[in-house]
């Protein structure tokens, strides 16, 4: 993956964008961090169309599991002292 400075992925936005459908993703920097990558759509539609929603994973039969809440009327009570 090549990566770009961004001063210079704004200078030379076309040739990051050829480049990023000629070769793949490519990484912009700023100030020396990894600050954002460049995909070719098809690619962004892929990833995108793969990732559930919180619905999904929450209505999926495999996420659901016996809920860990201990039963009731286990628990000890305090006893009641009275204030007088």
């Amino acid at each position: 993956m090549h990566t770009w400075p961004v001063q210079d992925a704004k200078a030379r936005f076309s040739e990051l964008l050829d480049a990023c459908l000629t070769e793949g993703p490519q990484m912009v920097t700023r100030r020396g961090t990894e600050a954002a990558v460049l995909i070719p759509v098809n690619e962004w539609r892929r990833l995108s169309s793969t990732r559930p929603s919180l619905k999904e994973l929450l209505l999926n039969e495999t996420a659901k599991t016996d809920l860990l809440i201990p039963p009731r009327g286990n628990a000890r009570r305090r006893s009641l002292t009275s204030f007088e």
